[in-house]
């Protein structure tokens, strides 16, 4: 899907950082998001990332409105195709489709370069974020009940389930699956 007018995806670079960051603490504070009780530095972050498929979407302006990251999932030669995502957007752009083209352009950018599977896990009560995941394509394939504690937000020391996503990127997958 084509980014919302006057939206433009990029590559993520370091001198974004400030507007991820700031999108990312959004998530922290909410959370639905992550695990994470702070977000990292740049460098740690990005040293666990494929720099090849970080994305950033800005406006007119070139503000970060929102971004997409991968990770492998394991270094194990037979899970070499198999990435984990991450997609924030700034909740003043909730809606407007930055979080569908970011998932389409993190899919065609993933199978460009061999990637047969992106895989997430999503907190069951992120209904958002579940139903953007189920409109780009990935399937529901699991639930972890009560997998960590929140560390963060307003569900600090809870119990946490989250449910299982991916999507299947190679010719005829998902018809075999």
């Amino acid at each position: 899907m084509k980014p919302p007018a006057g939206v433009q995806l990029r590559p993520m670079a370091a001198g974004q950082w400030p507007g991820v960051e700031r999108i990312y603490r959004q998530g922290v504070a909410g959370g639905l998001a992550t695990f994470e009780g702070t977000v990292p530095s740049w460098e740690d972050f990005s040293a666990r990332k494929i720099a090849q498929l970080g994305l950033v979407a800005v406006d007119r302006d070139s503000a970060v409105i929102g971004w997409i990251a991968a990770s492998p999932v394991s270094a194990r030669w037979a899970y070499r195709g198999v990435i984990e995502h991450s997609v924030y957007v700034d909740a003043a752009q909730a809606g407007r489709g930055v979080g569908t083209a970011l998932l389409g352009a993190l899919g065609a950018r993933a199978r460009a370069r061999g990637y047969w599977t992106i895989q997430c896990a999503i907190f069951a009560e992120n209904h958002a974020s579940r139903a953007l995941h189920r409109k780009a394509g990935f399937r529901e394939v699991g639930c972890r009940e009560r997998i960590a504690q929140a560390s963060a937000g307003p569900f600090a020391g809870q119990w946490i389930d989250t449910v299982l996503y991916e999507l299947r990127l190679e010719s005829g997958a998902a018809a075999e699956t």
